[in-house]
């Protein structure tokens, strides 16, 4: 590891924090730096923030409240004739999970950005790797401005 820089260990690190699911001395050891270290980048960096904006996906969100619509109209579905309608507390379900189900469909969260950036990033790299460093940078920064907002 004496041939990079500490400055490519941490973004070595931070690859590994958010793409991998390593242990903080896995990562140690790969980077040649010690746990503390990582630990200080973690908390630095923001990078949990990052990882939990990446890993909650608007559409892993979406797709848990659509089943949850889909499990409501099965309920209802499994009633005899007759009976197959929403209760007054379904109902308000169905309607609180319909407005969720639109919001996040309309808005764009922290996620969606951290998703496409790190798409465009992987995209760019065969194509200019040093520009790819710079976007790298750049990106991070937007991304940090913007979970402290």
């Amino acid at each position: 590891m004496a041939d990079l820089t500490n400055k490519q260990k941490k973004e070595w690190a931070g690859m590994l924090y958010l793409k991998e699911n390593l242990t903080q001395q896995e990562i140690a050891d790969k980077v040649g730096v010690s746990r503390i270290t990582v630990n200080k980048w973690i908390k630095a960096e923001m990078w949990e923030q990052q990882k939990t904006g990446i890993t909650l996906t608007r559409e892993s969100v979406i797709g848990n409240l659509y089943r949850q619509v889909a499990e409501i109209n099965r309920n209802i579905d499994g009633r005899k004739e007759g009976e197959r309608y929403a209760t007054s507390k379904e109902a308000d379900a169905l309607i609180k999970l319909a407005a969720a189900i639109k919001k996040m469909e309309t808005d764009t969260g922290i996620a969606d950005i951290i998703s496409v950036g790190m798409r465009f990033i992987e995209f760019l790299r065969p194509v200019n790797l040093e520009l790819a460093k710079d976007v790298t940078r750049m990106f991070d920064l937007f991304v940090k401005s913007s979970i402290k907002q």
